[in-house]
């Protein structure tokens, strides 16, 4: 296909591929509606297969980006089929949802979230949970626990968070994509997770902050790393990679989780871009390029307008020079 550019001169369109992360899709796909608009020489495709299925069709050699909420490895890096880098594109956080009559604030400990999803807590009128929540009236309700299945990165945030405030939860289960769940009922999505909670009186599921914002379903505040129970916001959020950057490793490939601060919100990640690093051509490298530094600038606003929290300016800068690296 031809499309004509503004300079008059004929160029083959470039459609680009990539795979990613569920949790990201409502974003993903308003960017690439909104590029294909103002660049319509480059068409976008993302597909929300999940991140296990995205790094496996990136290390394979396919694709031309994947993506997810699971850092890189140095082995996937530079072991694959083609050299990647990686990049953060937005922040995200996974908020407890939970379907109680009222939907109240409930406040969550790591340790209390771990207890329900190890079977411990049984009930909302556990003393454990009622101990945390002393102005709420709690229901005499069975606890239906609700969980992602298979490798997700919704997993990996919060399995990463139990495992640093409990230590039964380190040694039972630990910090995996792909847990090996007590119990609880199954769900392949976040919308999945979202309906099934909405639906069933007691159940309590986990989800990125841009799903649970339902007048049907309520979500809680989560204690973090200075014992302050912290609502998930974006300045909660934002705080929560303030306090973490100076830790970071220079490829932004670590973990916000369970940051300091009395005002970070506890379970929040970043969601990285992989991308081959080299031996691309000329012209795909460009669209590459064009895209993704358009999705670190005016992107950013874009995803304030949905709701998440854009990169601070000096993490959007490095990101852009990740990107730039390519060729």
């Amino acid at each position: 296909m031809l499309i004509l550019v503004a300079s008059g001169v004929a160029q083959d369109a470039i459609s680009l591929a990539g795979s990613g992360s569920n949790l990201v899709a409502p974003l993903y796909s308003a960017w690439t509606s909104e590029f294909a608009k103002q660049h319509p020489g480059v068409q976008v495709t993302y597909l929300p297969v999940g991140t296990s299925q995205s790094i496996k069709t990136i290390l394979a050699g396919s694709g031309d980006f994947g993506g997810g909420e699971i850092p890189l490895s140095s082995a996937q890096k530079h072991d694959g089929e083609r050299p990647l880098t990686q990049f953060p594109t937005i922040l995200v956080a996974i908020a407890p949802i939970y379907k109680l009559p009222d939907n109240p604030q409930v406040r969550f400990s790591g340790e209390l979230l771990a207890e329900i999803y190890l079977g411990n807590v049984k009930n909302w009128k556990d003393p454990r949970i009622a101990k945390l929540n002393p102005d709420i009236t709690l229901p005499n309700l069975a606890i239906t626990t609700v969980h992602l299945s298979g490798f997700k990165g919704s997993n990996y945030i919060l399995t990463d968070f139990l495992s640093k405030t409990s230590a039964e939860w380190k040694s039972k289960v630990g910090r995996t994509a792909s847990p090996k769940w007590p119990l609880g009922i199954e769900i392949n999505r976040s919308q999945g997770m979202v309906a099934k909670v909405s639906a069933t009186p007691g159940a309590i599921g986990y989800v990125e902050l841009t799903y649970a914002k339902r007048t049907d379903i309520g979500y809680g505040s989560v204690q973090n790393e200075d014992g302050e129970f912290v609502r998930p916001t974006v300045a909660g959020i934002l705080s929560a990679c303030t306090e973490s950057e100076k830790s970071l490793p220079d490829d932004l490939g670590g973990t916000l989780v369970n940051a300091a601060g009395k005002d970070s919100y506890p379970l929040a990640s970043f969601t990285w871009i992989y991308l081959p690093a080299s031996g691309l051509a000329p012209p795909r490298s460009r669209a590459l390029k064009d895209f993704w530094i358009w999705a670190l600038s005016d992107g950013q606003e874009i995803a304030r307008g949905l709701g998440y929290a854009a990169l601070p300016a000096n993490v959007a800068a490095k990101s852009a020079k990740a990107v730039n690296s390519i060729h």
